[in-house]
């Protein structure tokens, strides 16, 4: 499958080299492909391609959102919704608030109690098959994790049946 990453932080480098490691054709969508981490993640995966969020939007049979939480929309509003079209869109994002200092170690959101972020960015593009995965451990685990116990449980959720059989079979690839 073609996966289109939106994000190249250590999000986007970690699951994209996952998806490779799988045997997906992956497209890293980045705004700035001379990043130094951009280019050696590209050194590190031969067979893989950057190019800009759009890019990597078009590329993706499957998208991965990964970038910052309080960004998405924006970056959605700049790739254009016709360019997420009937996909099924991984949203690895959370709405950690960078405005607001953590209150005793808790980390502030810039959503409310009665609306998540994937409710927003859903409403943005209505056609895509959101489901929401990967936002809730950290990035060193995300693929393939070791830990005593056997495999961990990945908690998912969406609004459509396929999207979300989808992503657990990636899921269950992946090592949940």
């Amino acid at each position: 499958m073609k996966i289109g990453i939106i994000g190249s932080g250590d999000v986007g480098r970690v699951l994209g080299s996952g998806f490779i490691k799988e045997g997906h054709e992956v497209m890293l969508g980045t705004r700035d492909i001379n990043k130094e981490a951009v280019i050696k993640w590209l050194a590190d995966n031969p067979n893989s391609q950057v190019g800009s969020f759009a890019d990597a939007a078009i590329f993706g049979e499957l998208i991965v959102l990964a970038t910052a939480g309080d960004i998405t929309q924006a970056v959605i509003e700049s790739i254009g919704s016709n360019n997420f079209g009937n996909k099924t869109v991984i949203d690895a994002t959370n709405p950690i608030s960078h405005t607001k200092p953590p209150v005793n170690g808790v980390l502030q959101y810039f959503t409310s109690a009665d609306a998540s972020l994937m409710e927003q960015l859903q409403s943005l593009v209505p056609d895509a098959k959101f489901v929401k995965a990967f936002n809730s451990v950290g990035n060193a685990l995300m693929y393939k994790p070791d830990l005593p116990g056997g495999k961990p449980t990945m908690f998912i959720c969406g609004n459509d049946d396929l999207a979300k059989k989808t992503v657990t079979e990636i899921l269950d690839a992946f090592g949940w």
